[in-house]
């Protein structure tokens, strides 16, 4: 039930494949779910646990009880290479690489557009429609695309 909420700022990607879905307890009838903010002050959380809440009622448990954890902090090696998948067919290019094989990320790397799938692309700002996302124009389609910042 967990896995089938969805993120509301991507829709397409269920909270399992985005990596927040720490842990699920079933306490009689009542759920015990644990998720991870993609990062502090995440908007997201408030309707993420609320969704989860109404998933658990709707499948007969009598309530549900969302608790947030912030350590280990959220990465984006925890997404699951279909949500990956999944954001690139959205048209947000997902992470390239892994946080945890080198500290910091380059800005300079090449980040290849969703749509063409092109490696000449360019960062137009750090920040896109999230914190978490920089905005990308591909130099040969010339679109403009989200990239999911790796973290």
């Amino acid at each position: 039930m967990a896995s089938s909420v969805n993120d509301p700022e991507i829709p397409v990607l269920s909270i399992h494949d985005l990596g927040i879905l720490r842990d699920v307890e079933l306490d009689g009838d009542t759920a015990v779910v644990t998720i991870t903010p993609t990062y502090s002050g995440c908007p997201a959380m408030d309707t993420i646990a609320d969704d989860l809440r109404l998933a658990f009622r709707e499948a007969g448990y009598a309530g549900a009880r969302v608790e947030l954890t912030l350590s280990p902090a959220w990465t984006t090696d925890w997404m699951t290479e279909e949500g990956k998948k999944k954001l690139a067919e959205y048209g947000i290019a997902p992470p390239a690489g892994l946080s945890k094989d080198g500290g910091k990320v380059m800005l300079g790397l090449s980040v290849k557009c969703p749509r063409c799938h092109s490696l000449n692309t360019r960062e137009l700002t750090r920040f896109a429609s999230t914190a978490c996302k920089a905005l990308y124009q591909c130099n040969d389609c010339h679109e403009p695309f989200d990239y999911f910042k790796v973290h």
